[in-house]
Order: structure tokens, then sequence, then C-alpha cells
């Protein structure tokens, strides 16, 4: 599937700048959070479903070429924890397919203390070399 192809069948959901969002009072947000927050731009519940279809796209599109998943730490673990786990229910319950998959993580460091280095260190990674390219 080319770029253009794979652009037109992705639909977004657009915010705008000027999204109110929704009161925490229509909402179900944890005590601690409540004298903090005054609106949920984005439902936890949306970023569900759309994660959900993002594993489905995910597990259609890729054939049965290998899935290498790569987590960005620390902030992307729950995403990638989520996203990887609807991608293997995926395996679990689709009876003519499975997509094999390798996960790995990294973490990412551009500062000392508090002032950047210009440049971009990669922490982690087994053998980085493997996934170049795919």
């Amino acid at each position: 599937m080319s770029a253009v192809e794979s652009k037109k069948k992705c639909k977004s959901i657009h915010i705008d700048d000027s999204d109110p969002g929704i009161p925490t009072d229509l909402l179900s947000v944890p005590l601690h959070y409540r004298d903090d927050i005054e609106n949920i731009l984005i439902p936890y519940g949306l970023i569900l479903d759309r994660t959900e279809a993002l594993a489905t796209e995910i597990f259609n599109d890729c054939g049965n070429q290998p899935l290498i998943c790569l987590c960005v730490l620390k902030g992307g673990y729950k995403f990638f924890a989520d996203l990887t786990e609807r991608i293997q229910n995926r395996n679990r319950t689709n009876g003519t397919k499975s997509l094999p998959m390798m996960l790995d993580f990294i973490r990412l460091k551009s500062y000392h203390n508090d002032k950047s280095v210009g440049e971009v260190q990669i922490i982690g990674g087994d053998d980085m070399s493997q996934i170049t390219g795919k």
C-alpha cells in the first residue's frame, strides 16, 4: 500500500484549538485529579476505541510479515502496552491468520542535567541494526 493510499484510508478525529473539552462532572475522573483539571479534551474511552481501531488496521495491513514494535520509554509505555495487547488479541481470536510480533524498548536522551547536548542518544534496544529499514 502506498503512502497516498494509506493516508486516504486513515481517518482522524480533529479537535479544534478552541474546543473547551468536556466538563469533569460529566465523566468519571479520579478524585486526586478533580481539583487540578476543569475539562477533559480527549476522554479515555475515545483513546481506547481509537487504539482498538488502530490495532485492527495494523493486524489487517501487515499480512504475514513480522511486526517489529519499538517502544520509546518512558512516555510511550502505556499506549504501547495497550496497542500491542490488542494486536495480540487479534492473534488469539483470528482463526485464519497470525501476525508474528517482536517487541523492543529504548530510551532517548538528549539532555545532561537541564541542558540540551544537541544530539539524541539511544539507550537500550538489543541490536538496532536488525530493525534498520523495517
